[in-house]
């Protein structure tokens, strides 16, 4: 006689994250989190330490090269709390950051975090834009490579997304810029060569307008961004083409395309979950060049901007925030992975 297996406690069958039981998915979240945790002190103290080896004294920075007398310098460093003992100065910083206040700007003499909101959206327009197009790109191409392995489709599309994926970001986007926003030969300046506005537009006419600054920026993300994971798609993919499932599937009289959709690609797709996650995180930590190059008014040109001065409480808390975003994004991944993969932390 078959065994019943409605008998069978449900927290004895499977539970998230492998462990067998709803105490251990806990266990395995409470391993994630406290690990987020480290992984945040270690960033908060990296990023105290590593900036203050740049070069350059801020304080004479921000005078501009003006006549200024030791008095007034004294002074300046006295109100930037530079005057004091390097460990005093990292136990404040370290104090003040975990209660959300990441100092005062030199240069814009404002909150750190007023500056992050400030720019925030600019950059997560930018970011987001170009990370739903990159992403569903790469699924969309990364499984008809798979189904269609070895063909010419498949080669020239891996082939492409290798190259371009080895490029660098701002080589890509400085190339784009004289091709497509200067001009070369018969090809005319098609787009602005910066920033996100023209500055004259209201209404939809701005919407339009800052749609057209964002077109080479974007088109920069996409490019070098879509092929990791097209070839996560495509590898993942591949190692499911030869499951029994499938055979079963094809055996029934299902058509092709309804054994990929259907039965493939869903279980294909955990990889590229994790993925999506991680690339959420580190698109916005990476977007400094892209920003930089284009005079997009976001996170990365402020960082960059605080970097030439050096503006240390600005740097380092647009340090902080990008650390962080890659650090909670992994972690957000840790914490479904299981769920989508019970197997998970077995």
């Amino acid at each position: 006689m078959a065994a019943d297996v409605t008998s069978v406690p449900v927290e004895e069958t499977a539970g998230p994250g492998g462990a067998g039981t709803r105490s251990g998915y806990v266990r395995y979240v409470a391993g994630k989190l406290g690990g987020a945790a480290v992984s945040l002190l270690a960033v908060l103290v990296t990023g105290f330490f590593l900036f203050r080896l740049i070069p350059g004294d801020p304080v004479k920075t921000m005078t501009g090269g003006r006549p200024i007398s030791a008095g007034q310098l004294a002074e300046y460093r006295r109100e930037f709390g530079l005057d004091l003992p390097l460990w005093e100065q990292f136990t404040d910083y370290c104090g003040k950051a975990l209660t959300g206040d990441l100092g005062t700007s030199y240069q814009f003499k404002a909150p750190v975090i007023d500056r992050i909101t400030e720019a925030l959206p600019n950059t997560l327009l930018l970011t987001g834009t170009a990370f739903v197009l990159y992403t569903a790109l790469g699924v969309f191409l990364g499984t008809r490579s798979a189904w269609r392995h070895g063909s010419l489709s498949d080669r020239l599309n891996t082939g492409l997304a290798l190259t371009l994926y080895s490029i660098p970001s701002f080589w890509l986007g400085l190339l784009l810029i004289i091709v497509f926003s200067v001009g070369v030969g018969p090809i005319p300046g098609l787009f602005p060569t910066g920033g996100m506005e023209s500055g004259d537009k209201e209404g939809i006419a701005y919407v339009l307008d800052v749609a057209h600054h964002l077109v080479l920026p974007v088109v920069t993300l996409v490019a070098v961004e879509y092929g990791q994971t097209l070839l996560v798609t495509r590898s993942a993919l591949l190692d499911e083409m030869g499951s029994d499932y499938l055979t079963t599937a094809r055996a029934k009289g299902l058509r092709d395309d309804l054994v990929r959709r259907r039965h493939a690609v869903p279980n294909a797709l955990l990889p590229t979950v994790t993925l999506v996650f991680v690339n959420l995180g580190r698109t916005v930590a990476g977007v400094i060049l892209v920003e930089t190059v284009f005079s997009w008014p976001g996170l990365g040109g402020l960082f960059y901007q605080a970097l030439s001065v050096p503006d240390l409480p600005l740097v380092q808390g647009l340090f902080l925030f990008f650390a962080s975003a890659v650090i909670v994004m992994n972690t957000l991944a840790d914490l479904v992975y299981p769920l989508l993969d019970p197997r998970v932390g077995r």
